[in-house]
């Protein structure tokens, strides 16, 4: 099953000779696919995703992108200049707990720091919240005599026979992977490296993480469980890259494979598999680089981007056209993740959701029915009513044309299930349950809103909403109406959205250097040394591809936060190529507006504490254009044209059954409107609008639609 549909308005002929880049981001349901041919015209395509091999999805996809174009797999893949890829591999594992079995070795007497988590709980109203599942059981978890200073000075030199024991006793054990955490090692990482020229002689073949390596930087919990998530998910990512290369270069690809990373970057295989834990959670990250780009045509530079698939709603807010990178308290499957990030805040609610009656009142999601089986529409086993189930008893969907016409909905057992598990609990009937879950997913994604917008301090009814996924635009608009939005954004590539990030990315080198200190101590020769080692070592990185090394951006961050504070801000630095006194001083005063902007209040009588330095080697690459959609051909005195009609159906709006008219997605013309109540179906998503709203087809492909 799949299908591959050209962008409406774009060129639609194949050139004899062309250069294709590909994007594909594999996501829980469906594996979604863009390509761009030299002409810059786009092509989507899904396909099923294959969760026990993602590889395999990704080949049967790009055979039906091949023979969409007229040609093999192998002349296309031959043709190709790039593959971008966004996995959710270390996803998959963390929330399977499926990784590797895991060793820590770390400094006598702080085995147990990964468990006492700041004394953090995602819960604190639920007292019977159980711990997470243990990356590293106690027992695989090992202290040995080493200690250094603050200053990575030795107090207690490393014990190297008690390191062989612990190596020897892991091994009897099964490990697999072993992560290597010594106090103040971002300092002085010699005990480190020592350990694993000890692992070399002891266990060879076991792969290795060191928390110099993966996050140098305090403080010690955060580097701690970075580390273990590191060497946790590290070795199957490392064989499906493998896999996945080896697979690809079989069929004919010869280029570079580029992966997406969490920071919003891309880069290849051979980096990626240093740090593994960099692609976690980066699946999202594409689908807000294609929000920020799209919007950023359309003049709106504030906004809430929302991603609804099958699995998840991801949550991202942009001020000032770019997302929020947020490195330190990113909290991702339970285990926090102190690396740079896109702040993209996820809640299990999507179109494979699960709705049930639990202690006498209506639940839907985390659980999803995922791929396999899927909803009971699907026809493939599934049991248990979903989000989509709802959505096709209420008339929102049409289940002959689902998903550009490949998949046909089963209408059989949804009514009788939803009645079964859902009505007869709760004394309601079949429509009036499916509304509920309908109404009960739609709340708590709005809630998932709220709270974002909160936490930094934004009304969202100011804001645009950009949305995006196959079932996102299915919701937004009853979500808007229960937020207070006035404009909803739609645009035409939503359905694969993810993947078109993909190819509106950078490559991204994030080098992190700890520098504790007071910022009236700063030894501004030592701070400068650091940043010129971080730009070399990112430079290196970068030097391998051209474009990336000729047009090279670089971005400065100082951490500070004021003392006695767990957390810091990441301000940036402008400066020149050397920071000075005068630049110093204009830091820590931007960093007090941060935090006042942040927190309300800023301690300007306080001496604020430098943490560490970051800096991010930007690697600009060639993009497409955003596409266009032609116009109506109707003269303007009459108007855009009156927009295509193919058909109505009874769809639930109002608390009743309305003969509601369906318009045809690919035959709408930029400058036409769609009034409300209205679907518009195109080839991958469905478009609801409630009454009293109004869709407009800009000339970039976005659907703008007003309430009210």
């Amino acid at each position: 099953m799949g299908l591959a549909v050209d962008v409406p308005g774009e060129i639609g002929q194949t050139p004899t000779v062309m250069t294709y880049r590909i994007g594909i981001d594999v996501g829980g349901t469906f594996t979604d696919f863009v390509l761009v041919r030299r002409d810059g015209s786009l092509r989507l395509s899904k396909s099923p995703t294959t969760p026990q091999d993602q590889s395999a999805g990704i080949l049967h996809g790009l055979e039906q992108l091949a023979r969409a174009e007229h040609r093999t797999l192998g002349e296309l893949l031959s043709d190709t200049a790039a593959i971008i890829h966004g996995t959710t591999t270390a996803d998959n594992t963390l929330i399977e707990m499926s990784g590797a079995v895991t060793g820590l070795i770390t400094t006598q007497g702080h085995r147990d720091e990964i468990e006492l988590r700041r004394g953090y709980k995602e819960d604190i109203w639920d007292p019977a919240l159980p711990p997470p599942p243990p990356i590293a059981l106690r027992r695989r978890r090992l202290g040995v005599p080493e200690r250094l200073d603050y200053q990575g000075n030795v107090l207690v030199p490393l014990d190297e026979e008690a390191v062989r024991r612990a190596l020897r006793r892991l091994a009897k054990l099964g490990t697999e992977s072993l992560a290597v955490v010594f106090m103040f090692s971002f300092i002085n990482p010699a005990h480190e490296r020592r350990v694993r020229e000890l692992a070399a002689e002891e266990c060879p073949g076991l792969s290795l993480s060191l928390s110099h390596e993966v996050l140098p930087a305090a403080p010690e919990f955060e580097r701690t469980s970075t580390t273990l998530v590191n060497a946790y998910v590290g070795p199957k990512i490392e064989r499906y890259l493998g896999a996945l290369v080896e697979r690809l270069r079989a069929e004919g690809y010869r280029q570079e494979l580029l992966i997406m990373q969490s920071n919003g970057g891309i880069m290849t295989p051979e980096y990626i598999v240093r740090r593994p834990v960099t692609v976690l959670s980066s699946g999202p990250t594409g689908g807000v680089i294609a929000a920020c780009a799209v919007a950023g045509a359309a003049k709106t530079t504030d906004f809430i981007c929302a991603d609804m698939g099958g699995t998840s709603y991801d949550v991202c807010l942009i001020r000032g056209g770019r997302p929020e990178v947020k490195a330190g308290w990113n909290w991702h499957h339970r285990y926090l993740v102190g690396l740079p990030m896109v702040e993209v805040q996820s809640i299990g609610a999507g179109g494979g959701s699960i709705a049930s009656v639990v202690a006498g009142a209506l639940q839907v999601g985390p659980r999803s029915a995922g791929a396999e089986p899927g909803p009971i529409c699907y026809g493939r086993g599934g049991s248990a009513p979903t989000v989509t189930d709802a959505n096709l008893l209420l008339g929102y969907l049409n289940p002959d044309d689902f998903c550009g016409g490949t998949m046909r909905l089963r209408v059989d057992g949804v009514r009788a299930a939803i009645i079964a598990q859902i009505g007869r609990p709760l004394g309601l009937d079949a429509v009036a349950a499916a509304h509920g879950i309908y109404r009960l997913v739609n709340a708590n994604m709005a809630n998932a809103i709220r709270r974002v917008s909160a936490q930094r301090g934004v009304d969202p009814r100011g804001l645009t909403m950009v949305v995006y996924g196959g079932n996102g635009p299915v919701h937004a608009t009853a979500q808007a109406e229960e937020l207070g939005i006035h404009t909803v954004l739609v645009p035409k590539t939503s359905p694969t959205f993810s993947a078109l990030g993909l190819l509106l990315s950078d490559h991204l080198v994030d080098e992190t250097r700890a520098y504790i200190t007071p910022v009236g101590r700063v030894d501004l020769l030592r701070l400068n040394a650091l940043f010129a080692e971080m730009e070399g070592a990112a430079r290196a990185v970068l030097a391998p591809r051209a474009t990336a090394r000729r047009h090279a951006e670089l971005r400065r961050f100082a951490h500070l936060c004021y003392p006695g504070q767990t957390f810091d801000i990441a301000v940036p630095l402008v400066s020149g190529k050397r920071v000075d006194a005068r630049a110093l001083r204009a830091t820590v005063e931007r960093f007090h507006a941060l935090h006042e902007e942040l927190h309300t209040y800023a301690a300007r009588d306080e001496e604020p504490i430098l943490r560490s330095l970051r800096l991010s080697a930007v690697g600009l690459t060639d993009k497409p254009e955003i596409p266009t959609v032609r116009r109506s051909s109707m003269g303007s005195r009459r108007g855009a044209g009156r927009p295509p009609i193919k058909g109505r159906r009874k769809a639930y709006f109002g608390g009743r059954f309305v003969n509601t008219p369906i318009y045809d997605g690919p035959r709408l013309r930029a400058g036409q409107r769609v009034k409300g109540p209205a679907i518009i179906e195109e080839p991958f998503t469905t478009i609801v609008l409630q009454p009293r709203q109004t869709a407009l087809l800009d000339r970039h492909g976005n659907y703008r639609i007003t309430l009210g």
